[in-house]
Formats: structure tokens, C-alpha cells, sequence
């Protein structure tokens, strides 16, 4: 079972950026890949980002490959989300989620936490 805490979220500017943190329950969160995933209202939730349990590997979306950066810190037991270069776009409720493999659709993705709100003003 992991727990999963999101913070970070707020308001800011066009071309502002935000850390988003995830904080993780448990003593086996290094054991999980963990992923970044938003929901804008009206729209179906989307993956953002991923990295896996040695934070060696991360795979991104098209929209925000360059400009996101997702790391982790097992002894911390948290998975960060670095946004950058943040456009009004972005606004969305971010969430993070825990799965037992790499994974990058939401389904695959066993717990999630209870979102973080981002909304970037143009």
C-alpha cells in the first residue's frame, strides 16, 4: 500500500515555474515507478511524465518535453515534477500515481494521490 501526498501547485505567471513534490507512504515507494499525470477542466486526464524506480529512465509527453523535468529521491521517498517555461495550458489539477512497472497511461498506474491545482495566468 503507498500513500501519495501532492504539493507545490499554485498560481503563476506565462513563463513562471513550479516544483511540484509528491511525498510517498511506506517503505517500499523505491520498489515503484511513479508518474505526473493533469486533468484540465473539461478534459480527460493525461500523462505528463514517468521515471522508474532507479530514476535512470523517465519518458515525457510531446507537450511538455524540454520545458518538465521528473525526479526522485528514494531515501526521501519522493518524486518531484521541475516545470519550466509554464504556458496557460498547463492549468490543470496534477496528479501524481505510484505503478509496480514503467508505465505511461493511467490505467496501468495502481495509487494515486489527491492532486495538486497549477494554474498558469497568461
Amino acid at each position: 500500500q503507498v500513500q501519495l501526498v501532492e504539493s507545490g501547485g499554485g498560481l503563476v505567471q506565462a513563463g513562471g515555474s513550479l516544483r511540484l513534490s509528491c511525498a510517498a507512504s511506506g517503505r517500499t515507494f523505491s520498489r515503484y515507478a511513479m508518474g505526473w499525470f493533469r486533468q484540465a477542466p473539461g478534459k480527460e486526464r493525461e500523462f505528463v511524465a514517468a521515471i522508474n524506480w532507479t530514476g535512470r529512465t523517465t519518458y515525457y509527453a510531446n507537450s511538455v518535453k524540454g520545458r518538465f523535468t521528473i525526479s526522485r529521491d528514494n531515501a526521501k521517498n519522493t518524486v518531484y515534477l521541475q516545470m519550466n517555461s509554464l504556458k496557460p495550458e498547463d492549468t490543470a489539477v496534477y496528479y501524481c500515481a505510484a505503478a509496480t512497472y514503467f508505465a505511461t497511461t493511467d490505467h496501468e498506474y495502481d495509487y494515486w494521490g489527491q492532486g495538486t491545482q497549477v494554474t498558469v495566468s497568461s
